[in-house]
Order: C-alpha cells, then sequence, then structure tokens
C-alpha cells in the first residue's frame, strides 16, 4: 500500500495536505498516467507543436493580414513577371547567380562551392545585379 497526498492531485479541491492509502494498482496507474503526460508534453516541444502568438509560427500573421483581392493577386502576379524578365536580361552569370540565390534559396557559400570560384565574386555580382534591378524596375 502507497500513500498519496490528494493536495498535490487535486489542488482545487484539498487546501491541506490529506493523505490517502491506494492499493499498489492505482498507483500503477497514477505513475502510467505521470509517464504518458510528460511524454506528450516531450513531444509537443520536440515536434515544435505549442502555438501562441507571440511565436514567428505565423498564425499572428494569417489573423491580422487580410485575403488578397483579385485585383492585388494580378498586379502581384505582373510584378513578379517583370522582375523574373529583368533579372534574364541580366548578363548571364549575374542572372544565374541571382537565380540561385532568391529563387532557389541557395546560400552565396553554395553558389561559390558549386561554380568553382571565389566567395566575394559571387557576393559582388550578385550586389552589381540587384542594382541593375534596381534602375530596372524604377524606370517601369
Amino acid at each position: 500500500m502507497q500513500k498519496i497526498n490528494l493536495r498535490e492531485l487535486y489542488p482545487d479541491i484539498y487546501k491541506t495536505d490529506t493523505y490517502l492509502e491506494i492499493s499498489d494498482e492505482v498507483q500503477a496507474v497514477f505513475l502510467a498516467d505521470k509517464r504518458a503526460e510528460a511524454r506528450y508534453l516531450r513531444q509537443v516541444y520536440n515536434y515544435k507543436a505549442h502555438y501562441s502568438l507571440d511565436c514567428d509560427n505565423g498564425i499572428e500573421k494569417a489573423v491580422v493580414q487580410h485575403p488578397l483581392t483579385p485585383e492585388e493577386i494580378l498586379e502581384d502576379k505582373q510584378l513578379r513577371d517583370q522582375l523574373y524578365a529583368a533579372v534574364m536580361e541580366l548578363p548571364d552569370k549575374q542572372a544565374k547567380w541571382i537565380y540561385a540565390r532568391f529563387y532557389l534559396g541557395m546560400t552565396i557559400k553554395e553558389i561559390a562551392k558549386v561554380e568553382g570560384v571565389d566567395l566575394s565574386w559571387v557576393y559582388k555580382s550578385i550586389k552589381r545585379g540587384l542594382k541593375r534591378l534596381r534602375k530596372k524596375v524604377q524606370k517601369v
């Protein structure tokens, strides 16, 4: 027989220590429940399945941001098409590296490694290409 403190299990009901003797089978059920709850909390933590408006998981953005209107969707598509066309007008290496960096999401270090060139060349080339893009987009 084990003794448990009911105030620990039910703090809202029992304000003072109240001890009760329970059988080993009941103690095993309490222990299994405690382990299952601990496992669940670890799983929630490991898989980031906890949501809070303070976190950067997109929930707050989805609540605050209004859905796009058809006009806004069309304008966004036209801007993307113009930007894509402007990128394709750049010299081959700049266009390829800007495409890899911003469309494929590669880092500058990865691009330099794949191309077999110095990291600073890729960085400077992308920077010059973005400067050209800015001028072309501002003209339109």
